[in-house]
Protein backbone atom coordinates (compact mmCIF):
# COMPACT_ATOMS: atom_id res chain seq x y z
CA UNK A 1 0.00 0.00 0.00
CA UNK A 2 2.87 2.33 0.89
CA UNK A 3 4.55 1.51 -2.41
CA UNK A 4 1.35 2.31 -4.32
CA UNK A 5 0.91 5.57 -2.40
CA UNK A 6 4.55 6.53 -3.02
CA UNK A 7 4.27 5.80 -6.71
CA UNK A 8 1.08 7.86 -6.99
CA UNK A 9 2.67 10.78 -5.16
CA UNK A 10 5.71 10.70 -7.44
CA UNK A 11 3.47 10.62 -10.51
CA UNK A 12 1.58 13.69 -9.29
CA UNK A 13 4.84 15.56 -8.72
CA UNK A 14 6.12 14.66 -12.18
CA UNK A 15 2.89 15.80 -13.82
CA UNK A 16 3.09 19.11 -11.92
CA UNK A 17 6.52 19.70 -13.44
CA UNK A 18 5.46 19.06 -17.04
CA UNK A 19 3.88 22.37 -18.18
CA UNK A 20 7.22 24.18 -18.38
CA UNK A 21 8.76 21.52 -20.61
CA UNK A 22 5.86 20.33 -22.76
CA UNK A 23 4.47 22.38 -25.65
CA UNK A 24 2.36 25.33 -24.47
CA UNK A 25 -0.91 24.04 -25.92
CA UNK A 26 -3.26 26.92 -26.65
CA UNK A 27 -0.74 29.71 -26.03
CA UNK A 28 -1.57 32.48 -26.39
CA UNK A 29 -5.15 32.35 -25.16
CA UNK A 30 -5.43 36.14 -24.83
CA UNK A 31 -3.74 39.24 -26.16
CA UNK A 32 -0.04 39.84 -25.50
CA UNK A 33 1.24 43.16 -24.17
CA UNK A 34 4.34 44.57 -25.84
CA UNK A 35 5.76 47.35 -23.69
CA UNK A 36 7.62 50.17 -25.47
CA UNK A 37 9.59 52.10 -22.82
CA UNK A 38 9.59 55.39 -24.75
CA UNK A 39 6.87 57.75 -26.06
CA UNK A 40 5.09 57.23 -29.39
CA UNK A 41 7.28 58.19 -32.33
CA UNK A 42 10.52 57.13 -30.66
CA UNK A 43 12.48 54.56 -32.74
CA UNK A 44 11.83 51.91 -30.07
CA UNK A 45 8.10 52.58 -30.35
CA UNK A 46 8.26 52.55 -34.17
CA UNK A 47 10.00 49.15 -34.17
CA UNK A 48 7.54 47.74 -31.61
CA UNK A 49 4.42 48.88 -33.46
CA UNK A 50 5.67 47.69 -36.84
CA UNK A 51 6.48 44.30 -35.31
CA UNK A 52 3.10 44.00 -33.56
CA UNK A 53 1.38 44.60 -36.89
CA UNK A 54 3.61 42.20 -38.81
CA UNK A 55 3.20 39.32 -36.34
CA UNK A 56 -0.61 39.27 -36.59
CA UNK A 57 -0.79 36.40 -39.07
CA UNK A 58 1.57 34.23 -36.99
CA UNK A 59 -0.21 34.38 -33.61
CA UNK A 60 -3.87 33.56 -32.84
CA UNK A 61 -4.20 36.59 -30.54
CA UNK A 62 -3.15 40.21 -31.06
CA UNK A 63 -0.03 41.90 -29.72
CA UNK A 64 -0.97 45.23 -28.13
CA UNK A 65 1.70 47.92 -27.81
CA UNK A 66 1.63 49.90 -24.57
CA UNK A 67 3.93 52.90 -24.04
CA UNK A 68 5.54 53.22 -20.61
CA UNK A 69 7.87 56.22 -20.99
CA UNK A 70 10.05 57.67 -18.24
CA UNK A 71 13.38 57.20 -16.54
CA UNK A 72 15.27 57.05 -19.86
CA UNK A 73 13.39 53.84 -20.67
CA UNK A 74 13.98 52.14 -17.32
CA UNK A 75 10.36 52.40 -16.06
CA UNK A 76 8.94 50.35 -18.91
CA UNK A 77 11.77 47.83 -18.91
CA UNK A 78 11.49 47.38 -15.14
CA UNK A 79 7.80 46.59 -15.60
CA UNK A 80 8.61 43.91 -18.16
CA UNK A 81 11.33 42.31 -16.05
CA UNK A 82 9.10 42.21 -12.95
CA UNK A 83 6.03 40.89 -14.82
CA UNK A 84 4.70 37.35 -14.45
CA UNK A 85 6.89 35.09 -16.63
CA UNK A 86 4.04 33.61 -18.67
CA UNK A 87 4.75 35.11 -22.10
CA UNK A 88 1.93 37.65 -21.97
CA UNK A 89 4.25 40.59 -21.25
CA UNK A 90 7.11 41.31 -23.67
CA UNK A 91 9.39 44.32 -23.91
CA UNK A 92 11.09 45.96 -26.85
CA UNK A 93 14.41 47.13 -25.48
CA UNK A 94 17.12 49.51 -26.63
CA UNK A 95 20.72 48.67 -25.79
CA UNK A 96 21.40 51.71 -23.58
CA UNK A 97 18.42 51.02 -21.32
CA UNK A 98 19.77 47.57 -20.50
CA UNK A 99 23.54 48.07 -20.67
CA UNK A 100 24.17 51.71 -19.70
CA UNK A 101 21.42 52.74 -17.29
CA UNK A 102 22.22 49.99 -14.72
CA UNK A 103 25.69 51.56 -14.39
CA UNK A 104 24.25 55.04 -13.82
CA UNK A 105 21.62 54.43 -11.16
CA UNK A 106 20.16 51.60 -8.97
CA UNK A 107 17.45 49.67 -10.85
CA UNK A 108 15.35 46.51 -10.37
CA UNK A 109 17.66 44.89 -12.92
CA UNK A 110 21.44 44.89 -13.25
CA UNK A 111 22.91 42.50 -15.81
CA UNK A 112 21.65 40.52 -18.83
CA UNK A 113 21.17 37.59 -16.45
CA UNK A 114 18.16 39.41 -14.96
CA UNK A 115 15.95 38.93 -18.03
CA UNK A 116 15.58 36.62 -21.04
CA UNK A 117 16.49 38.11 -24.45
CA UNK A 118 14.17 36.70 -27.14
CA UNK A 119 15.84 38.00 -30.31
CA UNK A 120 17.70 40.92 -31.80
CA UNK A 121 15.59 42.98 -34.19
CA UNK A 122 17.68 45.74 -35.73
CA UNK A 123 20.45 48.29 -35.46
CA UNK A 124 20.23 52.06 -35.79
CA UNK A 125 23.56 53.40 -36.98
CA UNK A 126 25.51 56.41 -35.69
CA UNK A 127 27.04 59.13 -37.86
CA UNK A 128 29.58 61.90 -37.24
CA UNK A 129 29.03 64.98 -39.40
CA UNK A 130 29.92 68.62 -39.99
CA UNK A 131 28.47 71.49 -42.01
CA UNK A 132 29.18 71.27 -45.71
CA UNK A 133 31.29 74.44 -45.55
CA UNK A 134 33.50 73.04 -42.77
CA UNK A 135 37.24 72.88 -43.59
CA UNK A 136 37.47 69.15 -42.75
CA UNK A 137 36.57 66.89 -45.67
CA UNK A 138 36.80 63.66 -43.68
CA UNK A 139 37.21 62.28 -40.16
CA UNK A 140 40.98 61.97 -40.50
CA UNK A 141 41.34 65.71 -41.17
CA UNK A 142 39.06 66.54 -38.24
CA UNK A 143 41.06 64.32 -35.88
CA UNK A 144 44.35 65.88 -37.00
CA UNK A 145 42.98 69.41 -36.51
CA UNK A 146 41.51 68.60 -33.10
CA UNK A 147 44.77 67.04 -31.98
CA UNK A 148 46.67 70.21 -32.95
CA UNK A 149 44.01 72.49 -31.39
CA UNK A 150 42.91 70.88 -28.09
CA UNK A 151 39.69 72.24 -26.64
CA UNK A 152 38.97 74.56 -29.57
CA UNK A 153 36.10 72.62 -31.16
CA UNK A 154 32.63 71.83 -29.80
CA UNK A 155 30.62 68.70 -30.58
CA UNK A 156 26.85 68.38 -30.17
CA UNK A 157 25.82 65.08 -28.56
CA UNK A 158 22.25 63.86 -27.92
CA UNK A 159 22.57 63.61 -24.14
CA UNK A 160 25.29 62.31 -21.85
CA UNK A 161 25.31 58.57 -21.25
CA UNK A 162 23.73 57.71 -24.61
CA UNK A 163 25.39 55.16 -26.88
CA UNK A 164 26.23 58.02 -29.26
CA UNK A 165 27.98 59.94 -26.49
CA UNK A 166 29.86 56.87 -25.21
CA UNK A 167 31.03 55.97 -28.73
CA UNK A 168 32.34 59.51 -29.17
CA UNK A 169 34.15 59.48 -25.81
CA UNK A 170 35.70 56.15 -26.76
CA UNK A 171 36.94 57.69 -30.03
CA UNK A 172 38.36 60.69 -28.12
CA UNK A 173 40.22 58.30 -25.85
CA UNK A 174 41.72 56.30 -28.71
CA UNK A 175 42.64 59.32 -30.84
CA UNK A 176 43.87 61.44 -27.90
CA UNK A 177 41.86 64.49 -28.97
CA UNK A 178 39.99 67.02 -26.86
CA UNK A 179 36.66 68.51 -27.97
CA UNK A 180 34.07 70.10 -25.70
CA UNK A 181 30.93 67.94 -25.61
CA UNK A 182 27.70 69.95 -25.55
CA UNK A 183 24.58 67.91 -24.60
CA UNK A 184 21.26 68.44 -26.42
CA UNK A 185 17.86 66.83 -26.28
CA UNK A 186 18.19 64.85 -29.50
CA UNK A 187 17.90 65.77 -32.32
CA UNK A 188 18.40 69.43 -31.33
CA UNK A 189 22.14 69.03 -31.91
CA UNK A 190 21.40 69.16 -35.67
CA UNK A 191 20.01 72.73 -35.79
CA UNK A 192 22.73 73.68 -33.31
CA UNK A 193 25.32 72.55 -35.85
CA UNK A 194 23.57 74.27 -38.75
CA UNK A 195 23.37 77.45 -36.69
CA UNK A 196 27.07 77.42 -35.91
CA UNK A 197 26.73 76.76 -32.18
CA UNK A 198 28.83 73.59 -32.44
CA UNK A 199 31.41 72.48 -35.00
CA UNK A 200 30.66 68.75 -35.17
CA UNK A 201 27.68 66.60 -34.18
CA UNK A 202 26.45 63.04 -33.77
CA UNK A 203 23.07 61.63 -34.82
CA UNK A 204 21.34 58.68 -36.42
CA UNK A 205 20.96 58.69 -40.23
CA UNK A 206 17.24 59.49 -40.60
CA UNK A 207 17.21 63.02 -39.07
CA UNK A 208 20.14 64.21 -41.20
CA UNK A 209 19.32 62.57 -44.53
CA UNK A 210 17.41 65.54 -45.92
CA UNK A 211 20.20 67.94 -44.87
CA UNK A 212 22.80 65.73 -46.57
CA UNK A 213 20.76 65.68 -49.80
CA UNK A 214 20.41 69.47 -49.58
CA UNK A 215 24.21 69.66 -49.22
CA UNK A 216 24.01 71.42 -45.85
CA UNK A 217 25.64 68.57 -43.92
CA UNK A 218 28.55 66.30 -44.76
CA UNK A 219 28.92 62.91 -43.01
CA UNK A 220 32.60 62.27 -42.30
CA UNK A 221 32.50 59.01 -40.38
CA UNK A 222 30.19 56.22 -39.20
CA UNK A 223 30.31 54.03 -36.10
CA UNK A 224 29.48 50.66 -37.62
CA UNK A 225 31.06 47.61 -39.20
CA UNK A 226 30.32 48.60 -42.81
CA UNK A 227 29.78 51.85 -44.67
CA UNK A 228 26.26 53.23 -44.80
CA UNK A 229 24.78 53.08 -48.33
CA UNK A 230 23.22 56.51 -47.78
CA UNK A 231 26.67 58.01 -47.16
CA UNK A 232 29.03 55.84 -49.25
CA UNK A 233 31.94 58.27 -49.06
CA UNK A 234 32.04 58.29 -45.25
CA UNK A 235 34.45 55.66 -43.89
CA UNK A 236 33.78 53.55 -40.83
CA UNK A 237 36.00 54.34 -37.87
CA UNK A 238 37.07 50.72 -38.01
CA UNK A 239 38.53 51.47 -41.46
CA UNK A 240 40.49 54.31 -39.87
CA UNK A 241 41.93 52.00 -37.23
CA UNK A 242 39.47 52.59 -34.38
CA UNK A 243 37.33 49.53 -33.71
CA UNK A 244 34.19 51.27 -32.41
CA UNK A 245 31.13 49.73 -34.02
CA UNK A 246 28.40 49.70 -31.38
CA UNK A 247 25.20 51.06 -32.87
CA UNK A 248 21.89 51.52 -31.07
CA UNK A 249 20.27 48.11 -31.36
CA UNK A 250 16.81 46.88 -30.47
CA UNK A 251 15.63 43.51 -29.22
CA UNK A 252 12.72 41.69 -27.60
CA UNK A 253 13.01 40.54 -24.00
CA UNK A 254 10.95 38.47 -21.58
CA UNK A 255 10.85 38.13 -17.80
CA UNK A 256 13.38 35.59 -16.58
CA UNK A 257 11.82 32.17 -16.05
CA UNK A 258 9.39 32.28 -18.99
CA UNK A 259 8.69 28.62 -19.95
CA UNK A 260 10.82 27.42 -22.84
CA UNK A 261 7.78 26.19 -24.77
CA UNK A 262 6.32 29.71 -24.67
CA UNK A 263 9.67 31.21 -25.66
CA UNK A 264 9.81 28.96 -28.71
CA UNK A 265 6.29 29.90 -29.85
CA UNK A 266 7.01 33.62 -29.51
CA UNK A 267 10.43 33.34 -31.13
CA UNK A 268 9.04 31.44 -34.12
CA UNK A 269 6.25 33.95 -34.69
CA UNK A 270 8.35 37.10 -34.34
CA UNK A 271 11.15 35.71 -36.48
CA UNK A 272 8.66 35.23 -39.33
CA UNK A 273 7.35 38.75 -38.75
CA UNK A 274 10.80 40.21 -39.44
CA UNK A 275 10.43 39.20 -43.09
CA UNK A 276 6.96 40.72 -43.53
CA UNK A 277 7.00 43.46 -46.22
CA UNK A 278 5.24 45.92 -43.89
CA UNK A 279 7.95 45.54 -41.25
CA UNK A 280 10.77 45.65 -43.78
CA UNK A 281 9.38 48.89 -45.23
CA UNK A 282 9.06 50.62 -41.84
CA UNK A 283 12.60 49.66 -40.92
CA UNK A 284 13.95 50.86 -44.26
CA UNK A 285 12.14 54.20 -44.01
CA UNK A 286 13.48 54.64 -40.48
CA UNK A 287 17.05 53.83 -41.59
CA UNK A 288 17.13 50.89 -39.16
CA UNK A 289 18.94 47.77 -40.37
CA UNK A 290 17.13 44.49 -39.69
CA UNK A 291 19.66 42.51 -37.70
CA UNK A 292 18.22 39.21 -36.43
CA UNK A 293 20.00 37.18 -33.74
CA UNK A 294 18.87 34.19 -31.70
CA UNK A 295 18.62 34.43 -27.88
CA UNK A 296 22.10 32.98 -27.30
CA UNK A 297 23.79 35.40 -29.72
CA UNK A 298 22.00 38.54 -28.52
CA UNK A 299 22.69 37.57 -24.91
CA UNK A 300 26.40 37.38 -25.72
CA UNK A 301 26.27 40.78 -27.47
CA UNK A 302 24.38 42.33 -24.55
CA UNK A 303 27.06 41.12 -22.13
CA UNK A 304 29.78 42.61 -24.33
CA UNK A 305 27.91 45.94 -24.50
CA UNK A 306 27.30 45.82 -20.75
CA UNK A 307 31.02 45.47 -19.97
CA UNK A 308 32.18 48.00 -22.59
CA UNK A 309 29.68 50.59 -21.38
CA UNK A 310 30.56 49.94 -17.73
CA UNK A 311 34.17 50.82 -18.47
CA UNK A 312 33.22 54.05 -20.26
CA UNK A 313 30.75 55.11 -17.55
CA UNK A 314 33.40 54.57 -14.90
CA UNK A 315 36.06 56.35 -16.96
CA UNK A 316 33.79 59.38 -17.46
CA UNK A 317 32.58 59.42 -13.85
CA UNK A 318 28.91 59.40 -14.92
CA UNK A 319 27.61 57.11 -12.18
CA UNK A 320 25.23 58.87 -9.81
CA UNK A 321 26.29 58.90 -6.17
Amino acid sequence: MRRIFGFALMSILLIAMLPSSLPATGFPERSITLIAPFPPGNPTDIVGRALAEAVKKYLPKPVVVVNRPGGAGTIGISEVIQAKPDGYTIGVGAVAVLTVQPHLTPLPYRTPDDYSPLMKLGTLQITLFVRSDAPWKNAKELIEYARANPGKLKIGVPGFGTILHLNWEHLKLLTKIDLTSVPYEGPQQIPALLGGHVDVALAHPAPILAHVKAEKIRVIGVFQKERNPSFPDAPTFKELGYDITQGVYYFLLLPKGTPQAVVEILHGAFKKALAEPSFVMVMKNSQIDIDYQRPEAISKELWASYEDNRKMVEYLGLKKK
